[in-house]
């Protein structure tokens, strides 16, 4: 095994480790949480290396970035977790798994113009801004009323929610984000009276948290691929 293989699949045994062991602690079988390797600034031969151990999933935050590596390794399911403008949807809608950070109306239209131009419906995930965690998603109390003009959008699709705790909050804190993003999705389900079955939380420092409240995406990066490269 090459090098960067051989460093790869040392850490990726480590992050499956923790996801089993998370999972055991929870009672929850691990089948049921995804691992998105968040690829984002990082050279083409740790993609490509990252493709070879199995991975399948993987995350972009860039519109451009995504687009030439779509190009450059086929076959794979991106997952686009970054801000997405509306000038660039067409980058990323088709050809994008799934969306996971859909945070408002204006983008919305977008990406239900540009699925139903394509032909495809859009798996979108509705970003939450939760503790000041990031500059981008919508507050909790505006989520229910996007996600009923989700679910009248032709081309688009409503799985879940996408979250993230504030950056080195302690373990019991984190704990807590998640668990108030999963009570939301579930009062959403009752509110829409339908299926929410994604949610995409939990990242390098903190996906034991996630895992213990109901995540069933985690979107890792440097614990697999290590540092990104500088923009």
């Amino acid at each position: 095994m090459r090098g960067e293989e051989s460093g790869l699949a040392a850490r990726l045994a480590a992050v499956r480790q923790r996801i089993d062991r998370a999972c055991a602690e929870a009672g929850r079988d691990p089948a049921t949480v995804g691992l998105v390797a968040v690829s984002k600034q990082q050279p083409a031969a740790r993609i490509a290396a990252a493709i070879a151990l199995g991975l399948v999933d993987l995350g972009e935050s860039y519109a451009q970035e995504l687009t030439q590596h779509q190009q450059q390794f086929p076959g794979v399911r991106w997952h686009f977790i970054g801000h997405l403008q509306r000038n660039k949807v067409k980058l990323v809608v088709p050809g994008c798994e799934l969306l996971h950070s859909l945070d408002s109306a204006r983008l919305l239209e977008a990406v239900g113009q540009r699925a139903r131009e394509a032909g495809v419906v859009q798996q979108v995930l509705i970003e939450v801004s939760t503790e000041e965690a990031t500059k981008t998603g919508l507050p909790p109390a505006e989520v229910p009323a996007l996600a009923a003009r989700i679910v009248a959008e032709p081309g688009v699709r409503l799985v879940g929610l996408m979250g993230m705790a504030p950056f080195d909050s302690p373990p019991a804190q984190a704990s807590d984000t998640f668990r108030r993003l999963r009570t939301l999705r579930d009062e959403l389900e009752q509110r829409l009276g339908r299926s929410l079955p994604t949610l995409s939380m939990g990242m390098s420092g903190d996906l034991e948290q996630a895992v213990s409240e109901g995540a069933t995406l985690v979107r890792v990066g440097e614990a697999l691929f290590g540092p990104r490269q500088a923009r």
